[in-house]
């Protein structure tokens, strides 16, 4: 069946494009393009219908295991009908959830929405403007519904942490739960994907202007590079934001409780100590 055998389901902005692309790089493992079809939760995709979900695995080879990656799945309360639309699709799949210190999390989701002109400047404006910043780090209130729809057993709890401390070994842990017999191998000359740092925010005409290479071109005839560096510097995010001592204490109650649900969700998993020191680093 053109359907997946397992999906990466979040969270937003800890290393799900890392871990596709490495999935992606193994034999016998097909991934999907887009990486984030985002079909059961955007309800304009979702509206294509199952045949142009089932689409998407079709360049697949008949033993491929077949897996997508979309972090808008575990993105409530703004895609509410998410889960209730999978499981009339899907009867039990295996879902890898990945984690990581919820502070920072929040940050890099901050200055992902900054590169893309959707939050203002001021970090601390957008905390009291957009909740999803903190509701997208309460890992156990994401979570908590997928458990009770499909069991515990189906899903694997992993995180960013463990992803750069040993590679190896998380992917190794990925390819247990998977039950795929030969060896994952961890691609080392691949970098790390989608690092905030290296972002720089969009323009409201990003495509015509930007991203278009007949324009590309004409600007680069036309406009001598120092001056195409100054104004890419101005569009750069010089440092990374800090959030003041009276939100992070904030947030750190909030997510603190949060974490305390999350271990009586996984009791197994020993990865949370090291992932909830609260650093945003």
């Amino acid at each position: 069946m053109s359907l997946p055998d397992f999906l990466i389901i979040g969270s937003m902005k800890c290393g799900t494009s890392t871990l596709q692309t490495q999935l992606a790089a193994q034999t016998n493992i097909y991934m999907t393009t887009p990486k984030e079809p985002n079909f059961f939760s955007d309800d304009a995709i979702y509206a294509n219908g199952l045949d142009w979900y089932k689409g998407l695995f079709a360049g697949a080879k008949p033993y491929d295991l077949k897996g997508e990656a979309s972090t808008h799945y575990t993105k409530l309360p703004t895609y509410p009908d998410c889960i209730d639309r999978m499981s009339n699709v899907l009867d039990s799949p295996k879902l890898i959830y990945m984690i990581r210190n919820p502070l920072a999390r929040a940050v890099s989701h901050y200055i992902h929405e900054w590169t893309m002109g959707e939050m203002s400047g001021d970090i601390e404006a957008a905390f009291k403007k957009h909740p999803e910043l903190i509701a997208y780090g309460q890992y156990a209130m994401q979570i908590e519904p997928y458990i009770k729809k499909f069991g515990r057993d189906r899903i694997l709890l992993t995180s960013l942490e463990n992803l750069k401390s040993d590679p190896h070994g998380t992917l190794t842990e990925i390819g247990r739960f998977l039950e795929i017999e030969r060896p994952l191998i961890w691609q080392s000359e691949m970098s790390r994907v989608n690092a905030s740092a290296e972002r720089i925010r969009r323009f409201p005409l990003q495509e015509l202007v930007f991203d278009n290479p007949i324009a590309t071109k004409i600007r680069r005839t036309l406009v001598p590079r120092r001056i195409r560096d100054w104004i890419k510097s101005g569009r750069q995010m010089s440092e990374r934001p800090q959030l003041s001592f009276e939100l992070s204490q904030r947030l750190e109650a909030v997510f603190a409780e949060d974490r305390v649900k999350l271990q009586k969700l996984f009791p197994n998993y020993d990865g949370l100590e090291r992932g909830y020191r609260f650093s945003c680093k």
